[in-house]
Formats: structure tokens, sequence, C-alpha cells
């Protein structure tokens, strides 16, 4: 066995604010992209398409980047289980912030024309595949250093990261949309927050550099040689029924807080600033809220809660449509806020949930591919989705709260189907086989 001693031991606080800061970072590489995609990509790379066409197309690049992150995790995932979480940590931070930074510098379809969106799709493709990656890392960290009487709560940290990158990426969009012109927005205004991702990129690297290797890493005597084959052979069922149970958390937040954007400015003829304010003010409450749900999580256990918040998403996501096709502000922040109230009740608990599913010497890769597995069944083609539902409903897009909703009722039988992990701790989880 490891010397577990050969490295110190961070206090908790100190360790949860670095993946924190570190999640929010790389997130709000992601989130930007999906702000821009639904308020200005479409006629500055797509402008020989309609405007439904051009919002779809700008929506697919948005989508790449899901398809990205489960190769991500399957290529961070081994490099967690084989070298150990620190290093996937760092690397995933650079490769996300230096295609981020390459997006605000693209020309757009009339300076280069096809090229452009071309360029788009790879850098997307590069985002994805770093926060793929960054995840994994960032939770497992965080996790295996935590007490296992307070593991949903410490490892709920980094999941408050990307409810901060969205509310940073949104607010500098918003700064900018506020103080520019139309014209000025478009031309150059658009760029600013991915240039920004840059010195956020470097901030994070030396957030993370004092951070130690996880002690769990360092009891494993036998590392698994390829883990995405161990993974498969003996984990197969429980990665797919994972990612079927996440689908509904992407699917929920990416509606409310990528497509609605397009649906209320484009449709509704809502101006992006109350819009991109109305989204702001829920994340907000959601990222407040996710260290209380966790606590719940380590009081009543992770699968309760899991399936309260499909059960709520159930309920909600008809009565959402409805509130948003209102066009009234305060209505429209209610819509978005119930949803993410119901989306903070399962993924409050996800980060310590997934990595007690799966044995030490491959939870890297394991826990990962079925996080971003789900991210692709979720959240890579629901903007798509809906505004192809919205364009062909009326006022009320009544099949994308039935869509929301079916994904919900998959999820939530994915939920029923995984088993409660709450007492078993991390460093002696039995390995769940499929």
């Amino acid at each position: 066995m490891r010397d577990v001693h050969a490295v110190s031991t961070p206090s908790m606080p100190r360790l949860a604010a670095a993946s924190l800061a570190g999640t929010a970072i790389e997130f709000y590489d992601f989130f930007v992209y999906g702000t821009a995609a639904a308020l200005v990509l479409r006629p500055l790379f797509f402008p020989t398409f309609s405007p439904v066409a051009g919002t779809l197309a700008a929506f697919g690049t948005f989508g790449v980047g899901f398809l990205a992150r489960p190769l991500g995790s399957v290529l961070f995932g081994h490099i967690g289980d084989r070298r150990g979480r620190r290093p996937v940590l760092v690397v995933s931070l650079l490769l996300t912030g230096a295609s981020t930074v390459a997006v605000g510098c693209v020309p757009s379809y009339a300076a280069i024309g096809v090229a452009a969106p071309v360029l788009l799709l790879i850098l997307r493709f590069l985002q994805g595949l770093g926060l793929g990656g960054e995840w994994g890392g960032a939770v497992l960290l965080t996790a295996e250093h935590a007490p296992a009487g307070r593991r949903a709560l410490w490892s709920s940290f980094p999941q408050v990261g990307p409810a901060l990158g969205f509310v940073l990426a949104n607010g500098v969009m918003l700064m900018l949309s506020a103080t520019l012109s139309d014209a000025e927005f478009a031309r150059w205004g658009w760029r600013v927050p991915f240039w920004a991702a840059g010195a956020l990129a470097l901030a994070g690297l030396w957030l993370r550099s004092s951070l130690t290797e996880s002690p769990r890493f360092l009891e494993i005597d036998d590392h698994a040689r390829v883990p995405l084959v161990e993974v498969v052979r003996h984990h197969g069922r429980l990665v797919l029924l994972t990612a079927g149970a996440l689908a509904v958390g992407y699917a929920v937040f990416y509606a409310v807080t990528t497509w609605s954007l397009a649906y209320a400015t484009e449709r509704l003829g809502v101006s992006r600033t109350v819009m991109l304010m109305c989204v702001m003010g829920a994340v907000l409450v959601q990222g407040a809220l996710i260290p209380v749900a966790a606590l719940l999580g380590d009081r009543y256990g992770r699968r309760p809660m899991c399936l309260a918040g499909c059960v709520a998403s159930v309920l909600w996501m008809l009565p959402m449509v409805a509130l948003l096709a209102s066009g009234e502000p305060l209505l429209m922040f209610l819509a978005i806020l119930g949803a993410l109230l119901a989306f903070v009740t399962m993924f409050s608990v996800i980060a310590a949930y997934l990595p007690e599913l799966f044995e030490p010497r491959v939870r890297c890769t394991g826990a990962a591919v079925g996080y971003n597995l789900g991210g692709v069944l979720g959240g890579a083609l629901t903007p798509i989705v809906a505004t192809t539902l919205a364009e062909r409903g009326g006022r009320v897009p009544w099949g994308v709260g039935a869509y929301l909703t079916g994904i919900a009722l998959i999820s939530l039988v994915c939920f029923a189907l995984l088993p409660e992990t709450r007492p078993v701790p991390v460093a002696a989880a039995e390995p769940v086989t499929g």
C-alpha cells in the first residue's frame, strides 16, 4: 500500500473552495457559449439560414460540446484512475480555458465564410472535452477527502461552481448588452466574455496549485489497466442507469437557461436584458440552496432527494411553459425558479452519490462517464428539440413541457432502480455490477 501520509491533508473548507472556484471557471467557459448561441451567434455565423434554422444551427454547435463530454470523461477518467485526481484538474482547466479564448477570436461568416462555423464547431468540441474531465476530478478530490457523515455537504461545493459560472457568464453578457449598442455588441462586445476566460483560467490554476492528491487514490494498490474496459464489463448497467437518471437535470437546466433565452427574445419580444436578469436571479437562488439540499442528503439519503426532484420536475414542466409564455418578467422568473428548485433537489447530492456507486479503482471513469452521458441524453438536444417544438406549437409551447415531462419520467424510473449509498463509506463501497 502507498504511503497515505506522503502528502498533507488540506482543510475541507480550503479544498472545497478551490474545487468550487475551478468548476465555476470551467463552467463559465461552457455557459458563455450557450448564452452567445441564444443571443448572437445565428446572424454572425449562420447568416444564410432562416431565423429558425440559424438558431437551430447555433444550438447544434452548442450540442457538440455535450457530445464531447463523455469522450473527455473517458480520457481524463483514465488519467484520474491511473495517475491521480489532481492532474486531471490542471489539464482540463487549461484545455477548456484555451479553447474558450479562441472562440472569441474566430472571425465571422462575413470575413472567412464557412470556415467560421467549422472553427466554432471544433473549439466547442474542445471545450466539452475539457469539461468532461473537470467534473470527475473536482468532485472526487473533494468527496474522497470528506468525512463520510458530511460527504454530500462538502462535495456539493463543486456543484455550486456551475451556478456561479453561469451567473458570471451571463452577468458579463448582461453588462455588455446594457452598455453597448446592438451593433457594437454584435461587432465585438460578445467576444469580451470569451477573452476574459484566459485570465480566469490562470486564476484557477493558481488556486489549484496547492491541492493534494486524494487519500483514497493513494490507498489503491491495484490500478485498473484500462479503466473504461473494466467499467463497461462490470458496471455497464450502472453507467446506463446513472446517465438516464441524470438526463432530466440537464434537460431542465438547459431548457430554462439556454432555450428560454432564445424563445423569449425571438418569439415573445422580451428584451435580452430582462430575460438574462430573470434567469440569473433564479440561478443565484439555486446556487445558494445547493449546500442546504446537500445537508438533507446527508441526513435522509441520496436516492430520496433524487426521486423527490424527479417528481417535482414531472409536476412542474407544463405549468412552467405556461408561465414562460406569458411574457411577464415576474411569472417567467417564477417559472424558471420552480424548475431550478427541482433541479437542485437532485443535483445537490449527485457529487456524493455517483462516487459512492463505483469502487475506487475505476471511480473517476465510471462516475464521470455516467455524469456526462446524462449530459448528452438531456442537454445536447434539448435546446434544438425545444426550439423545434415551440416553433410548431401555438403561443404556449405545450410540446416543450410534454417533452421535458417525458424525460423526467424516464429519469424517475432510473433513479428508482439505483441503490441508496448514504450508509456506505466511500473507501469501502462495494462495486454495483450490472
